[in-house]
This record gives structure tokens, C-alpha cells and sequence, in this order.
């Protein structure tokens, strides 16, 4: 009996964390062009890696990455995919001309995630070489004192 109730318990979670991942990210309307000769440079201004030390249970951390066009083609993010549904991803609605800065932002959800948090974000644009880079932070969550 217990076997059956973690089983399901587990399924819901599993369930759960997929639906909130499609619902925050789900609506970019931007496609990546097939033609790679509309590709372009991201370079990150900003650390991809970064940690931010800690918070209590329950504070929501905000995180910002800043990036470039450093290439010669608009940068369009098609994606914008976080590891896990206690992060939630915003993405550029409009590409990036080459030369201008955009941003991706992140909000974390420290309810319930006691001890050390370490997050990936994943970056899908029209950048040379591979079309997928990652972000990522770590965060102690600190059980609230009373």
C-alpha cells in the first residue's frame, strides 16, 4: 500500500512540474530561421554561472542574465526552458538587432526547497556553432526561523 502511494505521489509531482514548464513557456511565437546563414553571436555580459549566496524559505530570488548581439543577423530566442517548474523564465518578445542588448530574466520559488538550489536555464536562438546555451545559479534556501 505505502509502495502504491509514493508512486502516485511521485507521478503528480513529476505531472506537475512538466504542466507548470508548459504553461510558463509555451507561448514564444519566434521560430529559429532553417537558413544557418541567419545565425548570429550571443556573447553574455553577464556570468552564465552564478551563485547567490542565501536566502530564507519562501523569498523569491529574481535573476537577470544580459547578453549581446555580437553578430551581423537579428538574434531571435525561440526558447527559453528552465530545469524545473519552481522557476519560472521570461524570454525577449521582439529579436535582438546585432549590436543591442537583451535581457532573460528569472524568477525562483524558494517555498519548500530547503538546502542548496542549483538551477539551469536553457537558451534556444539562432547562434552559430550550437543553438543551445545554458544559464544556471545556485542558491542556499534557509529554513525559516519562527
Amino acid at each position: 500500500m505505502r509502495a502504491v502511494v509514493l508512486v502516485l505521489i511521485t507521478g503528480s509531482w513529476l505531472i506537475s512540474c512538466r504542466q507548470s514548464d508548459a504553461k510558463t513557456n509555451g507561448g514564444s511565437s519566434m521560430q529559429l530561421p532553417k537558413d544557418s546563414s541567419q545565425y548570429t553571436m550571443i556573447t553574455w555580459l553577464d556570468s552564465t554561472i552564478r551563485d547567490f549566496g542565501s536566502i530564507p524559505e519562501g523569498q523569491k530570488l529574481e535573476v537577470a542574465y544580459r547578453f549581446l548581439n555580437s553578430g551581423t543577423k537579428p538574434l531571435i530566442i525561440a526558447r527559453v526552458q528552465p530545469s524545473c517548474g519552481c522557476t519560472v523564465a521570461e524570454q525577449p518578445d521582439e529579436p535582438i538587432m546585432p549590436g543591442k542588448e537583451g535581457v532573460i530574466k528569472a524568477s525562483f520559488n524558494s517555498e519548500g526547497r530547503i538546502g542548496i538550489n542549483h538551477k539551469k536555464i536553457y537558451v534556444i536562438a539562432n547562434t552559430r556553432g550550437s543553438q543551445s546555451s545554458e544559464i544556471e545559479f545556485s542558491v542556499l534556501v534557509q529554513k525559516k526561523k519562527w
